[in-house]
């Protein structure tokens, strides 16, 4: 990764605020989108003058969105959004009523699925809210102990398993929390069952507290016994690459892997 991306992300990282800014100063658009806004408002109210329709102008409720026309129709989380429409599309096809997940996305992967099936949800911070057809378990990937051993069919855990053990979510810090994670999704996945799983994949570091980047072979070791179906990959340009060659990737710097394991 270059030095200049990577301090990028970690003044980002102490200083979320400063995001939209370094956009709209990134994309050279700021000056233009300024100029674009100053006159969409002038047109506005001179045709609102003429029609005096109810939404006229104030001046003092004024919030300007200035570069948003330079974009594309719609935005695509890196890595997120192509890996979740990847596994709910496998659990999808596999049929099943009732789907559990260790720490994925809500608003994701997980949507996706309360479409055609339930969803059982674990994640050790809370979720204060009811929605239709999920349920919801607060609890710690590395001790599952409510959960018998050889009992969950449909199971997934994605972009998740690189933050266990480094405290960014309130959980213990562990440097072996990953391999405890990994010990416990093993042991409930039921003979016969389908895991979904992914992480950074690439030259192997840690940036902490942020996340791990592991090799991907090393996954599939952490992960005997079980047998790994399908590995695929989003590329470090955000491109899926599927049933792909797991040694493709020792030298990415942040690709995702998609590991399609059973028991």
């Amino acid at each position: 990764m270059k030095l200049s991306k990577y301090l990028l992300q970690v003044v980002l990282a102490l200083c979320p605020f400063l995001d939209g800014f370094w956009k709209m100063f990134y994309k050279l658009n700021c000056m233009v989108g300024l100029g674009s806004y100053i006159a969409d408002l002038h047109r506005y109210k001179c045709k609102q003058k003429a029609l005096k329709n109810d939404f006229a102008i104030d001046w003092r409720c004024l919030l300007p969105f200035i570069y948003e026309k330079s974009e594309e129709a719609g935005a695509i989380p890196h890595h997120y959004f192509i890996q979740d429409l990847w596994a709910a599309q496998k659990v999808y096809a596999s049929k099943v009523s009732q789907h559990y997940d260790f720490g994925s996305r809500l608003d994701g992967f997980i949507s996706h699925c309360l479409i055609f099936c339930n969803v059982t949800m674990i994640d050790i911070r809370p979720l204060h809210r009811q929605i239709e057809g999920l349920s919801f378990m607060e609890g710690d990937i590395t001790c599952l102990s409510a959960i018998p051993d050889n009992s969950i069919g449909s199971l997934s855990s994605l972009h998740a398993v690189e933050h266990i053990g480094l405290g960014r979510y309130g959980d213990t810090i562990d440097p072996e929390g990953y391999r405890k994670a990994i010990h416990e999704i093993k042991r409930v996945l039921q003979p016969g069952g389908n895991l979904y799983f992914s992480v950074p994949v690439g030259r192997q570091k840690l940036y902490f507290n942020a996340h791990r980047v592991f090799d991907p072979t090393k996954i599939r070791e952490f992960f005997l016994p079980l047998c790994l179906i399908e590995f695929s990959f989003i590329d470090d340009d955000n491109h899926l690459v599927q049933h792909a060659d797991i040694h493709l990737l020792k030298q990415s710097d942040y690709a995702c892997g998609l590991f399609h394991f059973t028991k």
